[in-house]
């Protein structure tokens, strides 16, 4: 008989492995995108996501307003305490010189004619110390309002509207009477008679109250 020796057991090449694992490679990658993601990936909200054209600048420092100062009152421009600056406003009370000369006028008569100025800018002219028969203008106690246009609807309302307004600060005024179209007017009433005339002016006679000293302050 002759020598039988067992096959010896033939080894697969590297390129033979490779032509056999490449494509079941290529399979299971394959089939590996075909299954669908448990744990799907979130996308980063909308506005977490910077923009690429926006240039972010830091902002200069802003230096500390100054204090303000209304009058005598400092206001502290700390951003705990704003306070409105109109709140302090000081409002002049004094009435300026009127359209009288206040030389030889007694001071209720200076008041009056300051008032009169003030309140009724349609005025152009009012009268004071002169000449006369009687005591109240030579001695400073009386004025006479000229009325424009007096005889016109427009000046005899003007004359009515300052006869009320006397009247209605006569204390104040120290108002003895006022006398316009034929009327005269005393704190207590009017009296209609003859002989009264003032139809282009209102005459208003005051108390006087004694001459200034130069002190004096005349108010609203």
């Amino acid at each position: 008989m002759g020598r039988h020796s067992l096959a010896k057991k033939r080894r697969k090449s590297p390129v033979v492995l490779a032509s056999v694992l490449g494509p079941a490679a290529v399979f299971f990658a394959v089939g590996a995108d075909m299954q669908p993601q448990k744990h799907p990936v979130q996308s980063a909200p909308v506005d977490e996501v910077a923009p690429w054209n926006v240039e972010i600048v830091a902002a200069a420092p802003t230096a500390p307003l100054p204090a303000q100062i209304v009058g005598q009152v400092s206001l502290s421009s700390g951003p705990d305490t704003v306070i409105a600056a109109s709140r302090y406003r000081t409002v002049d009370r004094t009435l300026p010189i009127g359209l009288a000369p206040e030389r030889g006028l007694q001071v209720k008569t200076i008041l009056a004619s300051r008032a009169i100025t003030a309140a009724f800018p349609e005025i152009r002219s009012i009268g004071g110390v002169r000449p006369d028969s009687l005591r109240w203008h030579p001695n400073g106690l009386a004025l006479d309002v000229m009325i424009p246009n007096a005889g016109s609807a427009q000046g005899i309302a003007l004359g009515d509207e300052i006869v009320s307004y006397v009247l209605r600060n006569a204390s104040r005024f120290g108002m003895q009477d006022a006398i316009w179209r034929g009327v005269y007017y005393t704190p207590n009433g009017a009296q209609r008679g003859g002989g009264y005339g003032h139809y282009d002016h209102v005459h208003i006679t005051t108390t006087g109250g004694g001459y200034p000293s130069g002190d004096e302050n005349y108010f609203r």
